[in-house]
């Protein structure tokens, strides 16, 4: 599997499992399944333990206090949402045999390290690791290719990430907007910022949606995005973490047959007429004779006029052949052309 092979074929969609699973290994390879059954090109997990992500504190800094997590403990949150690292190498197997990529995000050198020994081929640094540049100095130094969220990022923060990565010989990197708020709201996505980003680092980009439905990736995609990711459940139903604004299987395929169509009318740089068009042309406008003209007779705008359809000399040749001569009789409703006048 090439990643940036396929980002030059069609976007690359990929299915975000987080906590979707509520703490079922079945259930979690459904959800490999469905993604594939959806047209996820790629099923993503995520590699923590509580331990590796926080501390297991009753401090009130390490409470919630608003948004959709609101009230929880930290410590506690990550108990409920991660994902095994035993089930993973399962999930891994499951999705190479049925033929989607699998993609994990790590949030520490030990997640990195156990992502590696099971073979993933590329890695996910989370919006809110792009500020630890020791871990992803460590993961690009793995030298395979690098998927960054950047959300709640400035400028500044993206290029020491970004810096971080080329530091370590590595170029093989793409950039994702992402509105880290969940859910997101469109009005706060400025796509736009994803645009700037591929000017100013000169890398793919793509777009981390947590909005609801799929406005939003079908104009990321229609504004250049190669990569798509979403959170993916098998229905909202499910209660855990990251249920309330993820994409139930229905959702998501729609989306996915949403940005393939964008793609078809995004095509490529095309003037003239299409196939499609060809079988219109005639019905441009063109020049006719519309009272009958005895030879010898002038042109005048009496005996011509542009109208459909366009069988006749082009428009453009209107002022110029006014005042010349038929040199033959020309009927009423008959096509100009060159050959029938002249100046005499």
């Amino acid at each position: 599997m090439r990643l940036f092979d396929k980002l030059s074929k069609q976007t690359y969609i990929i299915a975000e499992m987080s906590a979707n699973h509520a703490g079922s290994f079945e259930r979690a390879k459904e959800i490999v399944h469905a993604a594939k059954e959806s047209g996820a090109d790629c099923i993503k997990l995520q590699t923590y333990t509580p331990d590796t992500m926080t501390i297991d504190c009753n401090a009130d800094y390490f409470h919630i206090g608003s948004g959709t997590w609101s009230g929880e403990n930290l410590y506690q949150l990550y108990q409920k949402a991660y994902t095994p690292w035993e089930w993973q190498a399962a999930l891994k197997e499951e999705a190479d045999r049925i033929g989607i990529d699998f993609l994990s995000t790590p949030f520490d050198r030990s997640a990195v390290d156990f992502l590696e020994d099971i073979g993933v081929e590329f890695y996910k640094i989370a919006s809110f690791e792009l500020v630890d540049i020791p871990l992803i100095e460590y993961v690009a130094s793995r030298k395979k290719p690098i998927i960054m969220s950047t959300g709640m990022a400035t400028l500044g923060e993206i290029e020491d990430a970004v810096r971080a990565v080329r530091g370590m010989g590595n170029e093989q990197l793409v950039l994702l907007r992402c509105a880290s708020a969940y859910p997101a709201i469109t009005n706060e996505m400025n796509l736009k910022t994803m645009v700037n980003m591929r000017e100013t680092f000169q890398v793919e980009v793509g777009l981390s949606d947590h909005s609801m439905g799929s406005i939003g990736a079908v104009t990321a995609v229609a504004l250049g995005a190669s990569v798509i990711e979403k959170h993916f459940c098998l229905g909202r139903e499910i209660e855990n973490p990251d249920s309330t604004f993820s994409m139930n299987p229905k959702e998501f395929g729609q989306m996915v047959a949403d940005i393939r169509q964008a793609e078809k009318a995004i095509g490529t740089i095309s003037y003239g007429p299409s196939r499609q068009e060809k079988d219109n042309i005639t019905f441009r406008r063109s020049i006719f004779c519309v009272k009958d003209i005895r030879r010898g007779e002038p042109i005048t705008e009496q005996n011509i006029q542009v109208i459909r359809p366009g069988y006749g000399m082009a428009p453009k040749y209107y002022k110029e052949i006014l005042g010349q001569t038929a040199l033959v009789d020309i009927k009423r409703g008959t096509p100009l052309k060159m050959e029938m006048i002249g100046k005499v």
